[in-house]
């Protein structure tokens, strides 16, 4: 059986010489494995369509289990983004944290429209911690683990949010917040912004100014709370890190 899916790359493996087993985010059947039989031969019509982060239309064979990448056709290359650093960090951050959040073969169409979206707007040249921010806050309802913003994640009561806690899986009023010993004091706009990224539409995505403060803030937060809320530690986020330690030390 020969299937035509829309399709993002979330991860490439070697296999022998000159094969890759590559991870696929489809719209129509969800993340599902398939052998590109030589697409790391430099004349391989498969190397450029496996590419990661590519966007493209790909055909497989198979059923359930691995498929094969019979051929596929790249709507959006993303090259922008490979060629820089910050935004492949935070599309790295985007890819690994769906494949670790999603089943094989288990379709959803809006994730993909939101990861696919995310991508887009990380090529168009849009601040690639903000969008990786507002895709994290997204990913925690779609995964099951959304963030409670709206009031305090211990006692329930809509008291002012200070604080922000993993294990309580969101925001905490003032007198909570001092019982918890990890809790993450945060600015006044940082349960603004989070709530302002779960609803926005990325279609209608306008211009968004957040600090570098905040943005390092939010980066905390989502960071520790995939973690634990999750067990989910990225490589690229640890690289991240090390961008930021490197941008402090050429400002200083």
């Amino acid at each position: 059986m020969l299937h035509v899916c829309e399709g993002i790359v979330l991860r490439c493996t070697p296999y022998g010489e000159t094969h890759l087993i590559c991870t696929l985010f489809t719209r129509e059947r969800g993340k599902w494995a398939v052998m590109a039989r030589g697409a790391r031969k430099s004349k391989s019509k498969l190397t450029a369509v496996t590419q990661l982060f590519t966007h493209g239309h790909f055909s497989i064979r198979g059923e359930r289990g691995m498929g094969t990448l019979i051929q596929g056709e790249i709507s959006t290359s993303l090259r922008a983004v490979r060629e820089d650093l910050e935004k492949t960090a935070a599309a790295a951050c985007m890819v690994e944290l769906t494949d670790r959040l999603t089943e094989d073969h288990v379709s959803d169409p809006a994730l993909f429209e939101v990861l696919k979206k995310s991508l887009h707007l990380l090529q168009q040249g849009i601040d690639p911690m903000v969008i990786l921010a507002i895709y994290e806050t997204k990913l925690s309802t779609y995964a099951g683990i959304a963030l409670i913003l709206n009031q305090c994640a211990h006692c329930r009561q809509d008291k002012p949010l200070s604080a922000f806690s993993a294990s309580e899986g969101g925001m905490l009023c003032n007198s909570c917040a001092s019982k918890q010993p990890y809790a993450i004091y945060v600015t006044p706009a940082i349960p603004h912004l989070l709530r302002l990224f779960m609803e926005v539409d990325l279609n209608r995505l306008g211009k968004v100014n957040v600090s570098d403060a905040n943005k390092r803030m939010l980066r905390q937060i989502l960071t520790t709370y995939f973690d634990e809320a999750a067990g989910i530690r990225l490589k690229a986020k640890r690289f991240l890190e090390q961008l930021d330690r490197m941008n402090d030390e050429h400002d200083h």
